[in-house]
């Protein structure tokens, strides 16, 4: 899709499908269209037909011109660029319902940078679908797609910032979305060392021979049962100039998780091609950073592995050793991304970054505490988890933190026979699981973890979210590397 600004005013609007955003109970913004528009808008604004609420659209076909659509913002006091993000991913499946291939998009207020990326970023969003297998017959047209999308007088910085990252989280999607019998450990490294190539990063992958050699007994251990091995991924983007900081994102690469020997139950395996989720948008996220010039060291690692049942598996009771030296006694082999993270935080550890960041698909007890739309923040460190929660915000991918103080259940990660135990009482899980992650980051890095689980995979289309792999967390993580890199709003 093609994203570029239009200015106004202009006569006649460039497109097929002319949407104006307004807010609740005020259509004035949009009467500068005249003519037979301007009439239909006075009609409606004399009847009260329409109310301008939140997502609420309206299309009015006007003879002789482009179809025009009102889309809501709700309340101008609660503008937010997710309202715009919203409103333009409802104006694209409108377009996509409509075939219109061509959209201009009016704001009632300047765009300026934020409200134009966050334009783009809806349009890119709504207009995304996976359908590579899908066979098509011979009379039946390909999927329609919208060709262009202008914003009036829309910021091109803007623009161009929110097109990147709405095409990263597409990528993530695709990825997230493709089944365990085509992404295995070793397909996701190969295409690892394709982004590379396209993005100008650094690309370095370990095998399982190497990563056993390495010490990564728990990433080694959590894969060994598969005849898809694991494989470790190390991509680095390193600026032209001085780094002003060394960030690690670390993601967690099931390619696809059966539970293992503790064997999940047959509807709870279904979409377990997407417990590689994390890993996915870490490595959209890498895709980007070139084309968002950003002046720090960004290393993006992901541990992939298959847990499979096979004689050669892991079993409850193993005691295995991580990269750090601690020990790890098994009480259940579906905790299983914890295993996989730890030994990558180890790593990460080593390059003595300036934050870590880990994203994962964790844990049920996090998807049952936020359910579909808000991913679980874990961090120790304050003013951490506030950039991560701003980040949060601009993005429109929710994130709550929860806390990290409870010391009496921090005691339940000790084993009898080990330094820690992999799982543990099923109430308070994902901070649990929180707590075992940071025993193995070093303790003066600041680090934060995102528990993505529920918010990876949509039931429901709304705003610019389909049904399906949404890959959540890429954008946040790409936000919260902006603003570091102070570019939040340039």
């Amino acid at each position: 899709m093609e994203i570029r600004p239009v200015t106004m005013p202009q006569e006649p609007l460039p497109g097929d499908l002319v949407a104006a955003a307004v807010f609740e109970n005020d259509l004035t913004p949009v009467r500068k269209l005249g003519g037979e528009a301007e009439r239909q808008l006075s009609l409606l604004a004399e009847k009260r037909a329409y109310r301008g609420k939140a997502g609420e659209v309206l299309l009015l076909p006007v003879p002789g011109s482009a179809t025009l659509a009102l889309v809501g913002l709700g309340k101008e006091q609660d503008l937010q660029p997710e309202k715009v993000r919203q409103a333009a991913g409802e104006v694209v499946r409108n377009a996509v319902r409509d075939r219109a291939a061509k959209i201009t998009f009016l704001l009632p207020v300047e765009p300026g940078f934020a409200l134009s990326k966050a334009a783009a970023e809806g349009a890119i969003l709504a207009g995304y679908a996976f359908d590579k297998y899908q066979a098509r017959g011979e009379d039946e047209p390909p999927r329609f797609e919208v060709e262009s999308f202008f914003l009036a007088d829309g910021e091109e910085v803007g623009l161009r910032t929110g097109a990147i990252l709405g095409e990263a989280q597409n990528y993530a999607r695709d990825l997230a979305s493709e089944p365990g019998n085509v992404i295995t450990p070793e397909s996701l490294a190969g295409l690892a060392r394709e982004i590379a190539e396209q993005a100008g990063l650094e690309c370095t992958v370990y095998d399982d021979e190497s990563i056993r050699q390495m010490g990564m007994e728990a990433l080694w251990s959590v894969g060994k049962g598969s005849k898809n091995k694991p494989r470790f991924i190390h991509l680095a983007w390193k600026p032209a100039g001085e780094a002003c900081e060394r960030i690690a994102l670390v993601g967690k690469g099931l390619t696809f998780d059966s539970g293992g020997l503790n064997i999940k139950p047959g509807d709870f395996m279904r979409t377990m091609k997407g417990d590689k989720s994390g890993a996915c948008a870490v490595l959209a996220a890498m895709s980007a950073v070139s084309a968002l010039e950003l002046p720090m060291e960004v290393h993006g690692l992901v541990g992939a592995a298959e847990n499979m049942p096979g004689g050669d598996s892991y079993r409850p009771d193993d005691i295995i050793r991580a990269k750090n030296g601690k020990t790890i006694e098994i009480d259940n082999t579906d905790a299983e991304g914890r295993l996989t993270l730890a030994d990558v935080l180890c790593y990460a550890s080593d390059l003595d970054p300036s934050v870590i960041l880990d994203i994962a698909t964790l844990t049920g007890s996090c998807h049952i505490a936020l359910g579909d739309y808000s991913a679980g923040l874990f961090s120790p460190e304050e003013g951490l988890v506030k950039e991560l929660m701003e980040a949060s915000r601009i993005s429109g991918e929710r994130l709550w933190p929860f806390p990290m103080d409870d010391d009496r259940l921090r005691r339940k990660l000790k084993s009898e026979v080990a330094d820690l135990v992999n799982a543990g009482n099923r109430y308070g899980g994902a901070i649990f699981a929180a707590m075992f992650l940071q025993e193995f980051v070093k303790k003066d890095i600041p680090w934060a973890h995102i528990d993505m689980a529920g918010t990876d995979n949509s039931k429901e289309e709304y705003g610019y979210v389909q049904k399906g792999f949404t890959g959540f967390g890429t954008r946040t993580m790409l936000e919260f590397l902006l603003n570091r890199a102070g570019k939040a709003g340039a």
